[in-house]
């Protein structure tokens, strides 16, 4: 890899990035389904595949751009169908369900080459008076000031996937416990926390925050189930991908300040493990809940322990660069 490709964006072109992505295109109707149709972007990624949490933020401005901006987004169902190719535009299809006196209803398809890659329903509220309360965040827990981010975790690593995750991804994340990137937890336990932001200013508006949020939820929420059984995101032959996706959203708070992500895992079997998650600003406010089933199918054979010793070497006689110093500014320590 050369020096050059080793160049990191800066933290406002990694936001320039996600504000991009979620900037869908009108593209009329659909004289089939009658659905409004939407041109959402792609990213080039190294695994080619579409990271989850793009559809699902995508999903969620094309049911946006359809409702009245008094009538803010409260949750998501949604389903994962198939893999979506990041060399391939999306197009999302939405159906007006309903509109009533307080509440709208829209459904959105997710399409490549003719096929639904996503289903989503999404439902809007208007602003109301009622009952309130809330979960209490984890105390004493350290500060994002006082962890590493992954740019400094990873971004020595002279391996196109460890720069993308430490160099190109639109949210600075901050593990509260080891991270699970190239090995496996000590402690065997079904909780993980992470802080997040974007790392620069974001976007004006709630509904962009709001998109950048479900953007953000799926990144970590399956890690409990990953960290209880002592598996990382780099094993080898792992297959992981996410099968449904639920969020709620509590109260409206901008992804570029510090967001607490405390989730757990209540249970995993046949192949499949359940993600709980909550998301608090510094200060303890409930933001958003989310809750995602994903596929985890983890062979464990002579062959796979093999890739695994090997790997492991690789990592400890990689070619390594000259570590960079922590990004100034936002991204710093």
């Amino acid at each position: 890899m050369s020096e050059q490709s080793l160049t990191p964006p800066s933290p406002d072109k990694r936001v320039q990035y996600l504000h991009d992505l979620l900037t869908l295109s009108p593209n009329g109707d659909d004289a089939d389904t009658g659905e409004e149709l939407f041109l959402g972007p792609v990213a080039q990624q190294h695994q080619h595949r579409v990271f989850g949490g793009q559809v699902l933020a995508q999903g969620v401005m094309a049911c946006t751009q359809t409702v009245n901006p008094e009538r803010p987004l409260h949750s998501i169902h949604a389903y994962f169908l198939r893999p979506g190719d990041s060399k391939k535009p999306i197009t999302f299809g939405v159906d007006r369900l309903r509109d009533g006196r307080s509440f709208s209803a829209r459904r959105a398809n997710a399409y490549q080459d003719g096929k639904p890659i996503l289903s989503m329903l999404a439902s809007f509220q208007s602003p109301a008076e009622g009952y309130d309360h809330q979960i209490s965040m984890p105390a004493d827990l350290p500060q994002p000031e006082d962890l590493d981010s992954v740019a400094v975790q990873l971004g020595h690593i002279n391996h196109p996937v460890a720069q993308e995750w430490a160099w190109e991804r639109p949210f600075d994340i901050r593990h509260v416990d080891p991270p699970l990137w190239l090995y496996a937890a000590k402690e065997r336990k079904n909780t993980n926390m992470v802080w997040l932001r974007t790392p620069a200013a974001f976007a004006v508006n709630d509904a962009m925050h709001k998109a950048a949020l479900a953007y953000a939820s799926d990144y970590t929420v399956l890690e409990p189930v990953l960290r209880q059984h002592g598996v990382h995101w780099t094993r080898p032959e792992m297959s992981v991908a996410s099968l449904d996706h639920a969020m709620w959203w509590h109260r409206p708070a901008p992804v570029d300040d510090w967001l607490l992500y405390v989730s757990d895992s209540p249970s995993a079997q046949g192949a499949r493990g359940l993600g709980l998650g909550h998301f608090f600003t510094r200060d303890g406010l409930l933001v958003a809940t989310v809750g995602q089933e994903g596929m985890l199918r983890v062979p464990d054979t002579f062959r796979t322990r093999m890739k695994q010793l090997a790997q492991d070497a690789v990592i400890r006689t990689a070619s390594w660069r000259k570590p960079r110093s922590r990004w100034g500014g936002r991204n710093g320590s």
